[in-house]
C-alpha cells in the first residue's frame, strides 16, 4: 500500500490487451479505480512499452495498490509494465483514462491502378494494424510504425496481383487529425532510396536491410551457386514485430544483394525463425525438372505455434507448403527448427526449442523421410547442469577435431552462444558436456551456420544487436566466421576465424609503418605478438580501447573484459571496425569479441602503446577497408 500524493501515476505498459486478464490495475479501497491493458490482442504486433497515465487528482490522500495481473495463456498472453511514478507532471504522455481520443478503422476505399502501395513511416512511431482486403477478404494484416504527419521513410507493399481491383484499406486506433491512411499513394517503380548504403550510420560491410528492423538470421544454405542469408525482418517498423523472412544472396560471403521478403504473416501467424536446406533427392516432391527445391523450414508464431516449411525452385520465388504446419504445437514455447540431412541414417532430422512446464528449456529433436511428415526421436533436457540448458535458436552441426574427420563431435548451440558437445545417432544427442560458454563481448544473439556449402566449411552469421538511431533501418549480421573445434586443456573448443573472402574488402597496401598518418573509417587489424608477464598492449582503434592484459591473459574492450589465453607465449588478434560495430578475434579465434560501437567520426585512428615494457611483434597489419556495397551511389571508396 501507499498514498496518493500526486495528481498522476505514470507508467510504461506492453504485450498482451485482455481486460482483467493481462492488464495494470490501480486498487482503491477494495475497488479497481484505474485500469490500462497492453496493445496487442492478435499475431504480430510488438513488445515495445508505450508510456500511458492515469489521472488520479481526485483520489489524493488515500491508500491505494497496483496490481498486474498476468491471468491468460496463449498468444499475448502475457503483459510487460516498467517505471510506475507518481507525479505532478505529466507532459505530453497518454491518459489511459479517460481513452485517447481515436478513430477506430479508420478506412479507405481505393481502385489498385499501379504495381506498389506506398505507405508513409515514421521512425519509432507506435505500431498501428493496417489490414487490407480485396473482395472482402484480408489479403494483408500488417503491424505499421505510420507516419501521422511528415514521414521519415516510405515502405512499399506489391499489389500487382490486384489490379484493377478495388481494396479496402483499414487502420486501427488512429489519432483524430492523423494523415497516415491519406497520404497512401500508388507508383509503378519502387521509390529511390536517397544516398542508399552511404547512410551516415549504415556498416559498410556487415549486411544490413535498406530499411526496416532485422534481427536473427535464418535460413543460411548455399543454393545455385550463391550464399542464401534470409533475416527476420520488419519491413514497416524500425522496431521489432510484424516478422517477415528477408532475403539477401552473395557470390562471396562480402558482396550482398537484397531480394525482398519470401514469407509474410499469415492465417497461421507472423514468421519466427527457422532454417533452410537444398532437398538434393528431391524427397519433398517439391522439385521440378530433375532439379533440387530449396525448403524453408520455420515457425509460423500463431495461436498456436506450429512450424511449417516453404520452398522454391529458383532461389527466388517462394511457395509455402499447403498442408502447413508439419508439426503442430508442443508447448507456447516451441519455435527455430533446425533441419539437417543425416547421411548415416538416411533420414531428415530437426532440432527444435521447446520450453516445458516451469520454464525449463528443452530440445526436441525430430526425423523425416520427407520434410513433411515428423517423428519425435528424442528430448535433451538439462544435459549434465540440473535443469537449466540451452534457450531457443538451436543451431546443430558435426566439426571435425583438429581437422581429422575419424574424431568428430556434435555441436548444439544455442541463441547466446553457449553450447554443448556431445554424440548423435541420428535419433539422440549425448552431451558430454554443456552450457560451455562461446561468444565473449556483447550484443551477439541467435548466431546460424550455412548449410550445403561445396567445400565444407562451417561458416556462422549472428545478430548484432548494434542500433542505427535516426536511420530508417535497424541492427546488423555480423561477418562470416568459420568454426573449427580444436583441443584445449579444457577439452574440445569452438574456434572462430574470419573467413578468407573478406580480403577482398582491403583498400590500401599495410600501413603498419604508417600508423601515425593513418586514416580510415573501416579498419582491419592482425597483429600477433609476444608480451612479457606484466605487461599489457592498448590498441585504441576509432576511438575504442582494447588492452590486453598479459599477466591475467584477459581482453578489455571498453571496461568488458573477457578471457584471452596465449597460445605458446603468443597472443593473435584480429580487428574488424565499422561505423556502428566492433569484432575481435582473440587467442587465435578460442575467443570472439563483438560489440556494438558507434565509432567516433572525427576520430579514424589507430594507436598502439605497450605498457610496462616493450612488446615483440611477429607481425602486425593494418588496413584501410572498402565498402562491401557493389551497388551503392555517392560511396566513397578508400
Amino acid at each position: 500500500p501507499f498514498q496518493l500524493e500526486r495528481n498522476y501515476i505514470t507508467f510504461l505498459i506492453g504485450g498482451g490487451g485482455w481486460a482483467d486478464e493481462t492488464c495494470i490495475h490501480l486498487i482503491v479501497d477494495g475497488q479497481v479505480a484505474r485500469t490500462a491493458t497492453g496493445p496487442n490482442t492478435d499475431s504480430g504486433g510488438s513488445e515495445r512499452l508505450s508510456p500511458l497515465a492515469w489521472d488520479v487528482s481526485k483520489l489524493k490522500n488515500r491508500n491505494a495498490t497496483i496490481e498486474i495481473v498476468d491471468n491468460r495463456k496463449g498468444g499475448w498472453g502475457h503483459i510487460n509494465v516498467d517505471q510506475i511514478v507518481q507525479t505532478d507532471n505529466r507532459g505530453s504522455i497518454a491518459m489511459a483514462t479517460p481513452p485517447i481520443a481515436v478513430e477506430k478503422n479508420v478506412s479507405r476505399q481505393l481502385a489498385v491502378k499501379q504495381k506498389f502501395l506506398r505507405f508513409p513511416m515514421k521512425i519509432g512511431a507506435k505500431a498501428r494494424v493496417l489490414s487490407i482486403k480485396v473482395d472482402g477478404k484480408q489479403t494483408h494484416r500488417l503491424d505499421m510504425e505510420l507516419a501521422d504527419g511528415t514521414p521519415d521513410w516510405w515502405a512499399t507493399v506489391d499489389m500487382s496481383q490486384w489490379v484493377g481491383k478495388e481494396i479496402s484499406l483499414s487502420v486501427d486506433l488512429l489519432p483524430k487529425g492523423s494523415q497516415a491512411i491519406d497520404s497512401i499513394v500508388q507508383s509503378d517503380d519502387l521509390p529511390k532510396l536517397d544516398n542508399l548504403y552511404a547512410e551516415p550510420l549504415r556498416s559498410q560491410f556487415h549486411f544490413s536491410p535498406k530499411r526496416g528492423w532485422q534481427n536473427d538470421p535464418n535460413g543460411l544454405v548455399f543454393y545455385r551457386g550463391e550464399f542464401h542469408l534470409f533475416f527476420q525482418h520488419n519491413p514497416y517498423g524500425w522496431n521489432w514485430g510484424n516478422m517477415h523472412w528477408g532475403h539477401a544472396t552473395s557470390p562471396d560471403l562480402v558482396h550482398w544483394v537484397e531480394h525482398g521478403d519470401v514469407l509474410a504473416p499469415d492465417d497461421l501467424g507472423p514468421m519466427f525463425s527457422g532454417s533452410a536446406v537444398v532437398d538434393w533427392e528431391n524427397t519433398s516432391g517439391f522439385g521440378k525438372n530433375n532439379q533440387p527445391p530449396l525448403v524453408l523450414v520455420y515457425t509460423a508464431a500463431g495461436n498456436p505455434t506450429t512450424q511449417c516449411i516453404a520452398y522454391s525452385n529458383d532461389g527466388r520465388q517462394f511457395t509455402k507448403y499447403e498442408k502447413n504446419p508439419v508439426i503442430q504445437q508442443i508447448s507456447n514455447g516451441n519455435r527455430d527448427p533446425k533441419v539437417f540431412w543425416h547421411q548415416p541414417s538416411k533420414s531428415w532430422c530437426q532440432v527444435l526449442y521447446v520450453e516445458l512446464p516451469g520454464k525449463k528449456h528443452s530440445v526436441h529433436f525430430f526425423k523425416s523421410s520427407n520434410l513433411k511428415d515428423w517423428v519425435k526421436t528424442s528430448v535433451t533436457e538439462g544435459g549434465i547442469d540440473g535443469d537449466k540448458y540451452l534457450f531457443e535458436c538451436p543451431d546443430f552441426f558435426e566439426l571435425p577435431i583438429d581437422g581429422d574427420r575419424k574424431n568428430s563431435r556434435w555441436v548444439l548451440t544455442a541463441a547466446d552462444s553457449q553450447y554443448a558437445i556431445g554424440t548423435f545417432d541420428g535419433e539422440r544427442f549425448r552431451p558430454e558436456n554443456s552450457r560451455i560458454a562461446d561468444v565473449r563481448g556483447r550484443g551477439f544473439y541467435a548466431a546460424q551456420t550455412f548449410s550445403d556449402i561445396p567445400d565444407g566449411r562451417r561458416i556462422q552469421i549472428g545478430w548484432i544487436q548494434a542500433p542505427s538511431p535516426g536511420m530508417p533501418f535497424n541492427q546488423l549480421q555480423s561477418i562470416p566466421s568459420e568454426l573449427t573445434l580444436r583441443t584445449t586443456p579444457d577439452g574440445p573448443r569452438l574456434y572462430h576465424t574470419p573467413v578468407q573472402e573478406l580480403v577482398k574488402l582491403r583498400g590500401g597496401p599495410n600501413a603498419a609503418e604508417a600508423l601515425e598518418t593513418f586514416r580510415s573509417e573501416l579498419i582491419e587489424l592482425r597483429a600477433e605478438f609476444e608480451p612479457a608477464e606484466g605487461q599489457s598492449l592498448s590498441i585504441q582503434i576509432r576511438g575504442a580501447t582494447i588492452v590486453y592484459d598479459a599477466a591475467k591473459q584477459e581482453i578489455e574492450v571498453n571496461g568488458i573484459r573477457a578471457s584471452a589465453p596465449l597460445l605458446h607465449g603468443k597472443q593473435q588478434l584480429t580487428i574488424y571496425v565499422d561505423k556502428t560495430t566492433l569484432e575481435i578475434f582473440a587467442s587465435g579465434g578460442l575467443t570472439y569479441f563483438p560489440l556494438p560501437f558507434l565509432a567516433k567520426p572525427e576520430d579514424q585512428s589507430v594507436r598502439l602503446e605497450p605498457r610496462g615494457g616493450k612488446v615483440h611483434f611477429a607481425s602486425l597489419e593494418v588496413y584501410p577497408l572498402r565498402t562491401s556495397w557493389t551497388n551503392a551511389e555517392n560511396v566513397n571508396r578508400p
